[in-house]
């Protein structure tokens, strides 16, 4: 992504521009409820494991619904599934600020109450993030992200600051209802919103199915894997800074409300800083030392944060934390997104959001009983000293740079014609195909169908093997499997542009560059043939297609 003048904006897009400001409103709104839970808590509770709580009970769902979540925005139509979790949200924040008016919160009924507007956005997250790729050209996709990055952490710079002074004046249940009503305008804009989805030639997956196919392909590619490695640490020392910012506010300041959402301002300008400095340092550094700059600053901001109780200090710091965040955040989105065909990409979304916040939850309850032992200046160095810890993970597994994958998907693979009558539940199939190989480029061809064998996988194929035949040294055979008629025909409408490496180099390899021999068969048992003659009885043999589709 390069969010320079050499590229337009996707502001300039309708669409976007009107779900972004609507989105930016709502987050407004969404801000000024986490102020006002957090502030809560601590009127409800002194234990500082409790006030990191209230964060974990918002990332938390997230690591538990995300990839449902993802599988259902692949399956359906988004807009319908944003509809939903903002209505829920809308129907939860409105009884939390009933609640609070009528003093029945208690410190864990107000964790359930965070906790389900975390499973809404949850729900909400990766139908949204997939839908930006709906609504710009895929040049323009690491600008969106940057975009809503930005937009974002201009309402964390200024939202927090309102939501103290909201708390401060009429309490924590006015903040909730202020993000009750926060919601209603991006319902309108969704409901106005008539997207021009395709007609899927394919009926949807399951469920259950869907869920699996997008694990197997993010553990099928390095590139996502281990973007989602290096998220899960830097998200596990990363929540330590905004999980005690209460505290920071009231111990180590010496503040109330206010101070926390000025606190919370500054990370939000700094964050709004890093997302406009994005592009630029997108020019300048490789995608590994943005995202090491990130951690480093964060580390050294978290520990400034501890060591001074000056507040103009610690905003300063503070804003060096939010610069941090945003720029190592969206690092990462952007690389899924990047790494993600369509037909995949809120299953791969929502997996990195699992490992993100799933760090987070899980930084925010470590980080929080560091605090309630040890104080909270050293659970903040503490999350400092692991924050470079994750640096030091670049050396291992380091953030690869792919914007210049296409992904897009080939479609121009067709359903073949069988001799055989078959319907899309039948199966299992078996497909073999065969390559005739020279000795000489026996060692290059293992080294293809290395590749290819992930390729495979990665799109749905089962027990792939590669078999040489013994009475002819030239023959090779690969075989796979795949549950049902309608699994071999996804696993080859999965192909893309970026697989045609593999094919044109298999191409290379083979004898008189000639096509291979294509076959494919339905496995039967034995004692299921049926007594009377009918299609399968009448024609056994095996369907040959002698061209390269397969």
């Amino acid at each position: 992504m390069n969010a320079s003048s050499q590229s337009p904006s996707p502001l300039r897009i309708p669409l976007f521009r009107g779900v972004w400001a609507a989105s930016l409103f709502s987050n407004f709104g969404g801000l000024i409820q986490a102020v006002g839970a957090s502030w809560m808590m601590t009127s409800l509770s002194s234990s500082p494991q409790m006030i990191a709580l209230v964060q974990a009970s918002t990332s938390l769902p997230i690591m538990l619904l995300s990839l449902w979540a993802g599988a259902v925005a692949d399956n359906l139509d988004r807009r319908r599934v944003m509809l939903a979790a903002q209505t829920f949200m809308l129907i939860i924040s409105a009884l939390l600020a009933l609640g609070t008016w009528a003093g029945l919160l208690t410190p864990w009924l107000l964790l359930v109450f965070t906790f389900l507007i975390g499973c809404g956005t949850a729900i909400n997250g990766p139908a949204w993030q997939a839908s930006v790729g709906d609504m710009v050209p895929r040049a323009m996709l690491p600008d969106a992200v940057a975009v809503n990055s930005m937009g974002f952490n201009v309402a964390r710079s200024a939202g927090p600051a309102i939501g103290g002074a909201i708390v401060a004046a009429a309490g924590a249940a006015a903040a909730f209802l202020v993000n009750a009503v926060s919601y209603v305008g991006l319902i309108v804009v969704l409901l106005r919103w008539k997207p021009d989805i395709p007609a899927s030639r394919l009926p949807r997956e399951r469920i259950g199915v869907a869920m699996a196919a997008g694990v197997r392909y993010v553990a099928l590619s390095p590139a996502i894997r281990i973007v989602l490695i290096r998220a899960a640490l830097f998200g596990f020392a990363a929540s330590a800074v905004p999980a005690l910012m209460p505290l920071i506010a009231r111990d180590i300041i010496g503040g109330g409300p206010l101070t926390y959402g000025l606190l919370l301002g500054g990370f939000g300008v700094g964050a709004v800083s890093g997302a406009f400095s994005s592009g630029r340092l997108r020019d300048r550094l490789s995608t590994e030392w943005l995202v090491r700059w990130s951690a480093i600053g964060l580390a050294i901001g978290g520990a400034a944060s501890a060591a001074t109780g000056w507040l103009p200090l610690t905003l300063v710091a503070l804003g060096l934390c939010g610069a941090g965040w945003v720029l190592a955040l969206s690092t990462f989105n952007v690389g899924v997104q990047m790494a993600s065909p369509r037909w995949v990409v809120a299953r791969a979304l929502s997996l990195y959001q699992m490992s993100a916040f799933g760090g987070m939850a899980a930084g925010s309850w470590v980080f929080g009983a560091v605090a309630s032992g040890h104080g909270v200046e050293t659970a903040l160095i503490a999350a400092g000293c692991c924050q470079l810890l994750s640096v030091a993970a670049g050396l291992i597994w380091r953030v690869p740079a792919i914007n210049h994958l296409n992904l897009d998907l080939r479609e121009t693979w067709h359903e073949p014609e069988t001799a055989v009558p078959i319907e899309p539940r039948s199966g299992p199939i078996v497909i073999t195909i065969e390559h005739r190989i020279a000795e000489e480029n026996i060692s290059a061809f293992l080294a293809v169908m290395s590749e290819r064998r992930r390729i495979r996988m990665r799109d749905g194929a089962r027990e792939w093997a590669l078999l040489r035949d013994l009475g002819d040294p030239l023959l090779w055979i690969e075989r796979y499997h795949v549950s049902t008629w309608l699994d071999y025909v996804r696993h080859n409408q999965r192909r893309t542009h970026a697989d045609d490496a593999n094919s044109e180099a298999l191409g290379r390899l083979r004898i008189d560059a000639a096509e291979p021999v294509v076959h494919r068969r339905i496995e039967r048992q034995t004692g299921s043939l049926p007594t009377m003659r009918s299609p399968d009885a009448r024609q056994l043999d095996p369907v040959t297609d002698p061209t390269r589709s397969s």
